[in-house]
């Protein structure tokens, strides 16, 4: 007997064999695409007026954002304040995102 513990050599399961169904999570670059494409819609919504954006089913720490940022002149400000209405936008759940993208939608098609 060379006094090893049997313990240490028992069959590890494995991992990819436990999980094949369980989803991967998004890359690196998937999360940047989406924290983009929120980032990019929280630019569309200052660029609307107050009455098109009282269509838009937002909550109020977002549209306060919104509003704050349409006053924001200066370049480096407004990129700020854009950021944060993105990181805003992904504290909200999908179908809070989804709705504000449909409603966003009707408004920017009625304009035309």
């Amino acid at each position: 007997m060379s006094g090893h513990d049997p313990a240490q050599f028992a069959e590890v399961p494995d991992e990819a064999e436990n999980d094949c169904d369980a989803p991967l999570p998004p890359s690196k670059s998937q999360r940047k695409r989406e924290a983009t494409a929120l980032q990019d819609l929280g630019e569309n919504l200052v660029k609307l007026t107050t009455a098109q954006l009282k269509r838009i089913p937002l909550p109020d720490d977002v549209l306060a954002a919104v509003r704050l940022a349409q006053g924001i002149v200066q370049r480096g400000g407004r990129k700020r304040q854009l950021q944060y209405i993105g990181k805003l936008m992904r504290e909200l759940d999908e179908t809070e995102t989804e709705a504000i993208r449909a409603a966003l939608a009707t408004v920017q098609t009625s304009r035309r």
